[in-house]
């Protein structure tokens, strides 16, 4: 099949480019390149240099994979703007080109549409505890927009969708300025810093390695029918947790140390993956420790 992967080029993009060239499928990938990088992409993808916020032409695919969004919070509250318009017109577009194609689209959503949740582990069916007017706003409410505007442009024009819902994913093609955990810890661990952890160090998240998440993702995609799944590994762990065995596996001598808190960061952050097992017969295979080791030789080299 034809497929298209806006944010080509990111960390998640290419990794997913690379899993659909392996299938078979012809693959184009689309990046303005604000958090993406060429060097991510191998032989035998075609990339294209555009914004989504303008209307896509002259593309003919079978399927859209909508992943064109900043998702660190480093960058997304420096382009707040971006960020929004990117899964707002942005996602307008796609689902423009979609139509236009009668292509199936998959939207790339987000554990943070559910913000600071109140159920836990979170369910596709939980509507969220998100604050519209915080830091974390522009990237929550424009997962949340994008989510709707699928549904209801499917509702009126009949398009097939997909929206997956993200959670915590993790490995090589991060980039070293990144600002997440992952990353900043790592970094820190491998330069002999100390690690910093926001807040007390109890908040959990659970982490997937990006193997994992593209497959999840891809078979999501190819379901022959509309809905919504949640993608992400179940095994919670607080960020002391995290730190420790980062620290282990890198031979660190950092020391940990605590720092005040960002407003309206979740204070825990599990999927209910049960549908997604049921459905799709997808769930994650690699334990954390694994997953870091390969992510951790590519930060030494980054």
């Amino acid at each position: 099949m034809k497929c298209l992967v806006t944010g080509g080029a990111g960390f998640l993009g290419s990794w997913l480019c690379e899993k659909l060239a392996a299938e078979g499928h012809e693959v184009t990938a689309i990046d303005n390149f604000l958090s993406g990088s060429k060097n991510n992409l191998g032989k035998g993808i075609k990339l294209v240099s555009a914004d989504v916020t303008k209307p896509i032409k002259d593309i003919k695919t079978d399927v859209i994979f909508h992943l064109a969004s900043l998702a660190s919070p480093k960058f997304y509250k420096d382009m707040p703007i971006e960020t929004m318009m990117a899964n707002s017109f942005g996602t307008f577009n796609l689902l423009k080109l979609a139509e236009n194609n009668n292509a199936k689209f998959v939207y790339a959503s987000s554990s943070e549409i559910y913000g600071d949740p109140k159920e836990h582990p979170q369910k596709e069916t939980y509507y969220g505890n998100v604050n519209t007017v915080g830091e974390r706003s522009c990237y929550d409410e424009g997962k949340r927009f994008g989510e709707a505007l699928t549904y209801s442009f499917s509702k009126k024009h009949g398009i097939e969708y997909t929206i997956v819902r993200i959670f915590n994913t993790y490995g090589p093609r991060m980039r070293k300025d990144d600002g997440r955990v992952m990353p900043n810890f790592i970094n820190q661990a491998l330069a002999g810093k100390d690690i910093t952890i926001y807040g007390s160090g109890k908040q959990t998240r659970s982490f997937c390695y990006v193997t994992d998440t593209v497959d999840g993702i891809v078979k999501a995609a190819f379901f022959n029918r509309s809905d919504v799944f949640n993608i992400g590994n179940p095994k919670e762990m607080t960020m002391i947790e995290l730190a420790e065995t980062i620290k282990r596996l890198t031979g660190s001598k950092s020391k940990i140390m605590f720092t005040e808190i960002g407003k309206d960061d979740p204070e825990r952050r599990k999927p209910d993956i049960s549908k997604a097992k049921s459905i799709l017969k997808w769930e994650p295979k690699i334990i954390l420790e694994e997953g870091l080791k390969p992510t951790i030789e590519w930060f030494k080299k980054a």
